[in-house]
């Protein structure tokens, strides 16, 4: 492994941020990544003036390369400590736990303009004129791909490169969500956080993708997500989002993706999953599904780590 770290120091520093996650939570003020995401943006009113490539890749580099080497420094010095921290600071698995389920608890009460609100917060799609099943489906697939991004994608650059590597992907995810989109002021400008973002994705999406697929709670619920992930992936737009969305909407039994409005535009997204439509339960069903998929991950590095000792 890259860090220098042993594969049981892995294994335990993984679940000591996963647990600083479930107690501290997101943090309120002076985040790290808002504070990233100032810097991008103020990087970005300065290279991105006539859109090129190059300022892109000049843009990326100073935004992400400056702060990883810093968190290596931190690393080589504060050890165990600063890797755990750093994790923590990535992670978002309660993040996603609260910004969803208060989305369900606010759909049960049928208090939908507060569904609405809480739903426009965490996807770019329009949500004004969204009924609950809309609703339940955004908070759904949602849930499913930043899995991956804020999670599993995190959990697996950790175990490559320690503290150092969930920084590196954190912070190239977070310029592909803020630059990485294919319209004119950023279609030259964002390729290269793009297909870096692409790169870092590459594996850990196929492994998440798999560990929905490993825990369908039935026989026929991994066949199906296995044949969505197969025969559906293809056709998303996003080489990551589409094998984590097909694959995680198959598991559930879910039919996703479809008619969604943008820009006041409605947009015809390709099929995800087989079954019936999302309804409001279905928030807490995909919830659980990558809560149990951090656990699998967790449990994959202890063994790893225990056959490595008595190897």
């Amino acid at each position: 492994m890259l860090s220098g770290l042993g594969a049981l120091d892995i294994a335990l520093l993984m679940a000591a941020g996963v647990v600083l996650d479930a107690l501290l939570g997101e943090a309120r003020r002076w985040h790290p990544l808002v504070g990233f995401g100032r810097l991008a943006s103020a990087i970005e009113k300065i290279l991105n003036r006539h859109g090129g490539y190059a300022h892109g890749i000049v843009g990326w580099l100073l935004a992400v390369l400056p702060l990883t080497l810093l968190a290596g420094v931190l690393a080589g010095y504060g050890g165990y400590a600063v890797h755990a921290l750093l994790l923590y600071l990535c992670i978002g698995l309660r993040s996603l736990r609260d910004h969803n389920v208060p989305i369900a608890d606010a759909l049960v009460r049928g208090d939908l303009p507060r569904a609405r609100w809480l739903t426009s917060r965490i996807v770019s799609r329009d949500t004004s004129e969204a009924g609950e099943a809309d609703l339940a489906k955004a908070s759904t697939e949602s849930l499913l791909e930043n899995g991956n991004d804020a999670v599993f994608g995190t959990l697996f650059w950790f175990a490559v490169a320690g503290g150092p590597g969930a920084i590196l992907f954190r912070l190239a995810n977070t310029l592909d969500a803020m630059w990485g989109y294919r319209n004119a002021r950023f279609l030259r400008y964002g390729w290269c956080a793009a297909r870096i973002d692409d790169a870092l994705n590459l594996i850990p999406a196929r492994l998440t993708a798999l560990s929905y697929v490993f825990l369908a709670p039935t026989l026929d619920g991994k066949r199906r997500a296995w044949h969505c992930w197969r025969a559906q992936a293809p056709a998303w737009s996003s080489p990551n989002a589409g094998p984590v969305m097909s694959s995680g909407a198959g598991a559930l039994g879910l039919s996703l993706g479809g008619a969604a409005v943008y820009d006041g535009e409605v947009e015809q997204r390709p099929p995800l999953g087989l079954g019936q439509p999302a309804r409001t339960a279905d928030i807490l069903r995909a919830w659980r599904l990558v809560r149990n998929t951090t656990a699998l991950w967790l449990a994959v590095a202890f063994i790893i780590a225990l056959g490595r000792h008595h190897a």
